[in-house]
């Protein structure tokens, strides 16, 4: 059988990709528990400065593999358990905060429909390139269930609330171009380029200066969630930071010299 997700680094680029292509990259244990592990060592390996998450087949990710789910649930009947949603904290959290936390940038490279959790992981990038085929459904609603994988975090901050909230209480396919007008898609792309853009944007991350781009992340998600005085002070103290880096330094003698900056990701 092959992989549930494949994990290959070149050139300081990660690629984890989704390898269910028959199950649409529905999210059995396996591909969960891979999933977040190849996330983990990506954050961890210092020789990595960006990742691309996308996936083979005609899907993105469609979610929770429900066969397995179905299985879960009357294990939990017959044991008097309450078992099978033990995933969201064991693997959907994880592979969140994995990504969103990631002091580096993720790229999500959205090959088809991305839903229910698929659409989480996707929200939860940095950075979204989607074929012109694709689409995102949340989903949940539709199987009696509330949102997980962070989308009531995400996707209120990528299209508002009220527009959140009529997709999670009406889920439906969103098309990439609706996507692209709503601010969930950032570029829009045939399908038959998907792989080569997206391969492309996360390539010239994995060129750049990566502890700035480390910062942007964490005084985003900062200044989400918290006022303009306190933004300030971690804007501040994230600059100290960064102008002693010696990306830093490379691009100030680069602008003096008329250069293209070289940057090291240190």
């Amino acid at each position: 059988m092959a992989d549930a997700v494949l994990y290959e680094v070149t050139d300081g680029l990660a690629t984890i990709t989704l390898n269910r292509p028959d199950a649409m990259n529905a999210l059995n244990t396996e591909t969960k528990v891979a999933l977040r592990d190849c996330l983990r060592q990506a954050a961890g390996d210092t020789a990595v400065r960006a990742v691309l998450l996308t996936a083979t087949g005609r899907a993105f990710c469609v979610g929770q593999d429900l066969k397995e789910h179905v299985g879960a649930l009357a294990a939990d009947r017959e044991h008097g358990t309450r078992d099978a949603m033990n995933t969201v904290e064991e693997h959907y959290n994880p592979i969140v905060t994995a990504i969103a936390g990631m002091p580096k940038p993720v790229v999500a490279g959205v090959n088809g429909v991305a839903a229910g959790a698929g659409a989480g992981f996707a929200f939860a990038a940095d950075y979204r390139v989607v074929a012109d085929t694709a689409s995102f459904n949340t989903s949940f609603a539709g199987v009696a269930l509330t949102a997980d994988s962070g989308v009531s975090w995400t996707l209120p901050r990528l299209i508002g609330h009220g527009r959140a909230a009529g997709l999670l209480l009406f889920p439906r396919n969103v098309p990439a171009q609706e996507a692209y007008d709503l601010g969930i898609a950032n570029e829009i792309v045939p399908a038959q380029d998907l792989a080569e853009r997206a391969r492309a944007v996360a390539r010239k991350l994995a060129e750049g200066p990566t502890g700035a781009y480390a910062a942007i992340k964490e005084s985003l998600a900062y200044g989400a969630a918290h006022g303009l005085v306190e933004t300030l002070g971690t804007e501040e103290r994230l600059q100290r930071a960064a102008a002693t880096t010696e990306d830093h330094g490379i691009a100030v003698a680069a602008f003096l010299a008329k250069e293209r900056p070289h940057f090291v990701g240190r």
